[in-house]
């Protein structure tokens, strides 16, 4: 009888021994058969980090790592074959949809000439402008950020109003007393960077002060806005050749990508044909 005892716990030892792998080296943990090395740690841990919170993260990322493991077990075992098989479909495609991308990027990086010339832009604009109207109003102007008490105030007022190129010098001398500026009347600009530079203008006011021509003279605090509106283009009107220029020369060079990407795509499947790699079968 104790024979028999101890043959049986003998063989649910070496049974136990059997089923669970032993631990591999420099494995840290397991679940089931996959196994977590320190080599997949080793840069988990930003140097100069507590020991605590090092402890912390890797336990942390130790549990995450097994409830990943535990969880794709048991899907597999639960999951019905028709939703495996569809899931093993998608992971093919996105396999074959992730190289293919970048292979053809690529390909195309190296062969899209990305020099757009003036000439190009201006056509592909005179040609499509209709495609480009503004989605909120557009903004000329330059403004000035200075402290009421300046005592040239009533000087720089004047030369603002009044802006000529020839008064540089005179900007170059006084502008680094400004709290903020912006002279270059020639750029437009959208209506969220005229909320973040001029925050006296809102959406509830700004059919009050965003008129084109309009001379603004703003107190707020201990400091005034000087603000001078040369030009603004409503909504929904064609958005102005220099505005749109970087999303000009952007659209252009897409559209090269693409059809650059659509001749090799035609040139490999020619050649596969001519040398037999590629056949329909009739």
């Amino acid at each position: 009888m104790y024979r028999l005892l101890y043959t049986a716990m003998f063989l649910s030892l070496y049974s136990c021994n059997f089923l669970t792998p032993a631990a591999k080296p420099h494995s840290i943990a397991r679940v089931n058969d996959a196994f977590l090395y320190e080599e997949d740690i080793k840069d988990l841990v930003p140097k100069g980090t507590a020991k605590p919170d090092s402890i912390a993260m890797v336990r942390n990322f130790i549990d995450h790592w097994a409830s990943q493991k535990l969880l794709i077990s048991a899907a597999e075992v639960n999951l019905g074959k028709e939703q495996k098989a569809g899931f093993d479909d998608l992971i093919k495609q996105y396999k074959i949809d992730l190289y293919t991308k970048a292979y053809l990027e690529e390909l195309v990086n190296r062969s899209v000439d990305t020099i757009v010339s003036e000439e190009e832009l201006k056509k592909y604009y005179d040609e499509n402008k209709e495609n480009f109207r503004t989605n909120g109003a557009l903004v000329r102007l330059r403004y000035i950020n200075l402290e009421k008490d300046n005592p040239k105030l009533e000087t720089i007022k004047s030369k603002f109003f009044d802006y000529k190129k020839s008064d540089k010098k005179f900007w170059d001398t006084y502008a680094l007393q400004f709290k903020s500026f912006a002279f270059n009347d020639s750029v437009w600009a959208d209506m969220s960077q005229v909320y973040s530079k001029l925050p006296f203008i809102n959406p509830g006011n700004r059919d009050e002060y965003i008129v084109s021509g309009k001379s603004i003279q703003y107190p707020e605090g201990t400091a005034m806005y000087l603000v001078k509106i040369k030009n603004v283009i409503d909504r929904n009107q064609i958005g102005p050749y220099e505005y749109l220029k970087p999303t000009l020369k952007e659209v252009i060079l897409n559209k090269r990508k693409l059809e650059s990407i659509k001749k090799f795509e035609k040139e490999i499947t020619d050649d596969a044909i001519k040398d037999r790699k590629y056949e329909i079968y009739k």
